[in-house]
């Protein structure tokens, strides 16, 4: 019988990976195409991955594929060639991660879902196919040369924060089902111009653009496999490079720099930062910017409280929250924090409630 899901503790399986110091690669991967039968779909590419050490986490939809997993360095070929043995993968989008330290992940986890990005268009005339044109990283940079091209970053504001383009337009949100009705009213007087979206890998951007002309607009373009791509693009041709800062990525590592420039701030002092983290506090677990003197200072925790509560036993840990259940809460400048579920979170020391 193929095992069809895990069954060793992510603590456990973390420290294996951590154990064998194998060289690894964090790939990510994605592209639109009709699935008939997500779950048997998914029940076949987890069987087919979990045999050769794939970590990461992947979904399926009727839609397509969306992933994002480490690979041993020593089976990628084998990894490609299962992978495209199970459907039509030879265009698909797939980028390398800049900065590599092997533990991206340490469990593989692949999940059925509606979508394989959440979008919240329930339009049944909405067609993926029209999409917006693709843009390399030379074309990108010779058509934001032009003052008129309009260039919006589609990811969510704590991404937005520690990284994007010069002169991006930001669709100040949480979620990209927010940011999609948002960015057309936004842009609702720019029809004629030539309007350039970009995303981390290039899934929700190529979505986006096709919402867009569904919605009227003629010069519609989306950035070819994303920052990722574009970043690794500059560095190895040798053109300008127009991002600025980190860009963030989700997995362990929570970010991989493209340039020098620090353009965040930590969000408890106030200095230069743009280290993301997740409170150390597990019934908290915010997601939030602490520079390197405010991780000692605080314990890698987002205030005093939580501060206190990371340094009880694990028992009373447990019975603290034990009932609860936190959605991803991020911190945000101008709320000062929001949550995925409902429920209030403590202060982040310095901002206040």
């Amino acid at each position: 019988m193929t095992l069809l899901h895990n069954r060793v503790s992510q603590k456990e399986l973390k420290e294996r990976l951590i154990a064998k110091k194998e060289a690894r690669l964090t790939l990510s991967f994605y592209k639109y195409f009709p699935i008939r039968d997500p779950k048997n779909f998914r029940d076949r590419l987890y069987g087919s991955l979990h045999n050769i050490g794939v970590y990461g986490r992947i979904y399926v939809a009727k839609e397509g594929i969306n992933g994002q997993v480490s690979v041993p360095s020593s089976r990628i070929v084998e990894f490609k060639a299962r992978l495209f043995a199970l459907g039509p993968f030879g265009d698909i989008i797939m980028n390398e991660a800049l900065n590599e330290d092997g533990n991206s992940f340490w469990v593989l986890k692949i999940k059925v879902r509606d979508r394989i990005v959440a979008d919240g268009i329930k339009d049944p005339g909405f067609d993926m196919s029209r999409k917006g044109k693709y843009l390399d990283a030379a074309e990108f940079n010779r058509l934001t040369d032009d003052p008129e091209t309009i260039v919006v970053d589609m990811r969510n504001h704590y991404e937005y924060e520690v990284g994007h383009f010069v002169n991006a337009l930001e669709v100040p949100s949480d979620t990209f089902r927010e940011q999609l009705p948002m960015v057309v009213e936004m842009m609702k007087e720019k029809k004629e111009k030539n309007i350039i979206m970009y995303c981390t890998g290039g899934i929700r951007c190529e979505k986006a653009s096709a919402y867009l002309m569904h919605h009227g607009f003629r010069h519609v373009y989306h950035l070819h496999g994303g920052v990722l791509r574009y970043a690794r693009t500059v560095r190895e041709s040798g053109l300008p490079n127009k991002f600025r800062g980190k860009n963030f990525v989700f997995d362990n590592r929570l970010g991989e720099r493209v340039s020098d420039e620090v353009i965040a701030s930590c969000h408890q002092c106030g200095k230069p930062a743009d280290t993301h983290t997740n409170c150390k506090n597990d019934a908290c677990h915010l997601l939030f910017i602490q520079c390197q003197e405010c991780s000692v200072r605080y314990d890698g925790c987002c205030s005093p409280e939580c501060q206190q509560v990371a340094k009880l036993p694990e028992k009373e840990r447990k019975e603290l929250r034990k009932g609860k259940k936190n959605g991803m809460m991020v911190f945000h400048k101008s709320r000062h924090r929001t949550k995925a579920s409902a429920g209030p979170g403590p202060k982040v020391a310095g901002f206040g409630t």
